[in-house]
């Protein structure tokens, strides 16, 4: 993906085996809000692939399930990742292809956050200034370059 490896020889983990998903047990109604939860979530963005690596962010640890926080209630959604090397010149691009994901797969009504862990990243501040900034996130998205750079991370791989 990227020549240059900022992190050339990443610890890669095992996933976690997917759960089923419980249908609610009562009759469907077709205009009922359904509940988003924090395994959801984690379903929508486990399998972003890294931008420099062939593994998803959840091979890598730059996201886990515990890391995901949902208030259902509030339509409020947060994500924190770590990336795998404290100079990470990815994070923003991985940051970037969280918020697109989720703006992608979540209703409209969510505010997304996005952050990286505390202590994981040198200019942590300034990365999450970047990635919770809508207008510098909508100008990301304009750029052609950025923007094959995210939906390449996040197509589908049929592993």
């Amino acid at each position: 993906m990227v020549s240059g490896l900022i992190n050339a020889n990443p610890v890669i983990y095992e996933k976690k085996e997917r759960r089923a998903r419980t249908a609610p047990s009562a009759p469907h109604d077709e205009y009922a809000v359904e509940p988003i939860d924090q395994q959801e979530i984690f379903d929508h963005i486990r399998d972003i692939k890294d931008p420099e690596h062939p593994y998803s962010l959840e091979e890598l640890k730059v996201i886990t399930e515990e890391a995901v926080e949902v208030d259902d209630q509030q339509n409020y959604v947060r994500v924190t990742f770590t990336p795998t090397v404290e100079h990470c010149s990815m994070a923003t691009i991985i940051g970037l292809c969280l918020r697109v994901k989720l703006m992608r797969s979540l209703p409209s009504r969510y505010k997304v956050d996005i952050r990286v862990a505390p202590g994981s990243h040198a200019t942590e501040t300034a990365v999450n200034k970047q990635l919770n900034d809508k207008e510098r996130v909508a100008a990301a998205l304009e750029n052609p370059n950025l923007l094959d750079m995210v939906d390449e991370c996040l197509a589908p791989s049929y592993d």
